[in-house]
């Protein structure tokens, strides 16, 4: 039930963090150094940022997410740089827009060093314990949390950051237990006093495969994936790169045996024997439902991937299933390479309760309730880029509400966090959203070479980059602007050694003179080959030498989609009144009515991207604003 005041709180604080998994982390590190004092709640102390999925940081879109963040002033780039077993770039034969670093992590590592950044990080209490009530003042406005077991702690804002826990049951074939995870308490009661509140509340699902003992399994059966050669780094402080020894991860695929395994007990997992009907995540299936949607395809890529290097544990990725535990095992076995191999943990799937994102702002605080705000998998995400994403806007905007100060909200044309938050709190998602490249219509300004270009001065007036973090930055651009401008205003004639030498080797020629900037445009011309000709400029770091490219390379491309984005911002960006009744404007269709009354958008290119509002809708709503308009200028004084 809610709670009312007044309470005798055990403390006091002005953020509360409910959960300390990726989005709790960042939301607790971002209110405590911005001056909160903030207390993170959460079920196991021995728990903080574990990642129970598979220990990976990054990949397509994912990567960018995580770029962003760091460059805001988080951690989870720095904790991937930290902890990394293998890195590898992704789509590099593709453009930039698309490149994706992805990192396999240590989980117990990586766990273990934020465990200890937050438990030393200043204004910033760490304490276990299930919230299970909210507690508001007479205005309905938030002023704290109860626990279990009756403690009650007052706060200004509160963050849920609750993950899979909030009701969560986890199945194996027909049968389940209350669980967020295996072996880790469901939270219980939350649930219900969000839905006394108001809040419409839904189930959502996930699953994780099983683990096998690395001593098991037959490598020379598998093919390796070596990491990559040269190691690229998440964050932008080169204060925390340090190269390590990197593994190899491995690929095998299904078989024929293992597909007929799978359809022959289908009716023994939860979804399929009708158990649960929760959305699963569209873009990471389980096996089943690969063998029962794509039953064309004869088999399928399973990677896999070591969990840490004292860990004997191989994470196989693509292998996600609810199936009873004899059934993985046989299942497992039938795979080349694992004929022989020990399954250490069962795959599961887990089913939790969600809040839909509409009920948020893109601020990412509800609108039922002042100063309550959700990140992470309630707001009906998966997977650990996208919570830390939102973690760290919801813990810059509640420390802001308490200090009094505007909440932050980043444009989907300026970020992939922007993108994100906009898709979530815009669209009704009945599914585990995914970031995905194609989600961004600006992924070519949006990359993640130039992530601290967009949001570090960002973070630099919020509070969260420090003055050593800003130096690097400004140093950084201005080697970058320097480099262009040099490219820009130096020329090689075509009588030049090395003009000739280029010309050789890439067989164009050089009539008269050519600037470098336009030599480095030509096709399959790097910014190596400069220096390979003597024409780079030796000072700089490998970074600035890949921005100085890609900003030259791709320059017109660049320019075309900023001139797009300044074009629809201008309309876009129109704010809306927020106490209008769109119920009362008759010119809107009446699903455009009860959808923009439900969303409340905050402005015109948000209410354009709400499912079920047309353009037609879009145009009535711009003529009667205008109108409004009109009709107050005329109205007598």
């Amino acid at each position: 039930m809610t709670l009312r005041l007044p309470q005798d709180f055990q403390d006091r604080f002005d953020v509360i963090v409910v959960g300390a998994g990726h989005s709790g982390c960042e939301a607790a590190l971002a209110a405590a150094r911005l001056g909160a004092r903030t207390l993170m709640l959460t079920l196991n102390l021995d728990k903080i940022a574990w990642q129970p999925c598979n220990p990976a940081v990054g990949g397509p879109a994912k990567s960018q997410l995580t770029h962003e963040v760091d460059a805001l002033g988080g951690e989870i780039g720095k904790m991937a740089d930290r902890t990394y077993l293998q890195k590898r770039v992704l789509n590099l034969s593709r453009g930039p827009a698309v490149w994706a670093l992805r990192a396999q992590t240590d989980k117990r590592e990586y766990a273990a060093i934020m465990k200890g950044i937050v438990e030393n990080q200043p204004n910033l209490s760490v304490r276990e314990g299930m919230a299970t009530d909210l507690i508001l003042g007479d205005n309905d406005e938030i002023v704290g949390v109860q626990t279990y077991f009756g403690s009650c702690f007052g706060a200004g804002a509160v963050v849920l950051t609750t993950g899979t826990f909030l009701g969560g049951k986890i199945w194996i074939g027909g049968k389940s237990m209350a669980a967020g995870r295996a072996g880790e308490f469901a939270a219980l009661g939350l649930t219900e006093t969000l839905s006394d509140l108001g809040f419409e509340t839904g189930r959502l699902k996930t699953g994780t495969p099983a683990r096998v003992d690395r001593r098991s399994v037959d490598y020379s059966r598998l093919e390796p994936q070596p990491p990559d050669e040269e190691v690229r780094w998440f964050s932008f402080d080169p204060e925390v790169w340090q190269e390590r020894e990197q593994m190899n991860c491995y690929l095998t695929r299904t078989t024929a045996k293992t597909h007929q395994i799978i359809r022959d007990n289908l009716h023994l997992s939860p979804i399929y024997g009708g158990f649960i009907d929760s959305k699963g995540p569209r873009y990471c299936p389980s096996i089943e439902d690969k063998i029962v949607r794509f039953a064309d395809k004869e088999s399928h890529q399973i990677f896999i991937e070591p969990e840490g290097r004292e860990i004997p544990e191989l994470y196989i990725q693509g292998f996600s299933t609810g199936l009873p535990e004899n059934v993985q095992l046989a299942m497992l076995q039938s795979l080349p390479g694992l004929e022989n191999c020990v399954m250490l943990r069962a795959a599961y799937a887990v089913e939790y309760d969600y809040l839909p994102a509409t009920q948020c702002y893109p601020s990412l605080m509800t609108k039922k309730i002042a100063g309550l705000f959700c990140a992470g998998q309630i707001n009906g995400t998966t997977g650990y880029e996208e919570a830390a994403a939102q973690g760290i806007v919801a813990g810059i905007n509640a420390a802001r509400y308490c200090q009094g100060l505007d909440l932050k909200i980043l444009p989907r044309e300026e970020s992939y966090i922007g993108a994100l938050l906009d898709d979530l709190c815009t669209k009704d998602l009945r599914e585990p959203y995914r970031m995905l490249t194609s989600r961004s219509e600006y992924r070519l300004v949006l990359r993640s070479d130039n992530a601290d270009q967009r949001l570090t001065p960002l973070g630099r007036e919020i509070g969260l980059v420090d003055d050593r973090r800003w130096r690097l930055f400004t140093a950084k651009q201005d080697q970058i602007r320097a480099e262009q401008e040099r490219l820009y205003g130096a020329r090689i004639k075509e009588q030049d050694p090395a003009a000739q030498a280029i010309a050789a080797q890439t067989q164009q020629a050089i009539k008269g003179s050519i600037l470098l900037a336009d030599l480095l445009r030509r096709p399959g011309f790097r910014y190596a080959d400069l220096e390979s000709f003597g024409l780079g400029n030796p000072k700089l770091s490998a970074v600035e030498k890949e921005g100085v490219e890609i900003e030259i390379k791709y320059s017109g491309y660049i320019r075309r989609q900023e001139k797009q984005i300044e074009q629809v911002s201008r309309q876009s960006q129109r704010p809306l009144p927020q106490g209008l009744d769109y119920l009362t404007i008759e010119t809107l269709s009446m699903e455009a009515r009860e959808k923009l009354n439900q969303i409340k958008p905050l402005t015109i290119g948000q209410a354009a991207r709400i499912g079920g509002v047309n353009p037609a809708d879009i145009n009535a709503l711009l003529v009667y604003l205008e109108l409004s308009k009109r009709s107050t200028r005329s109205a007598p004084i």
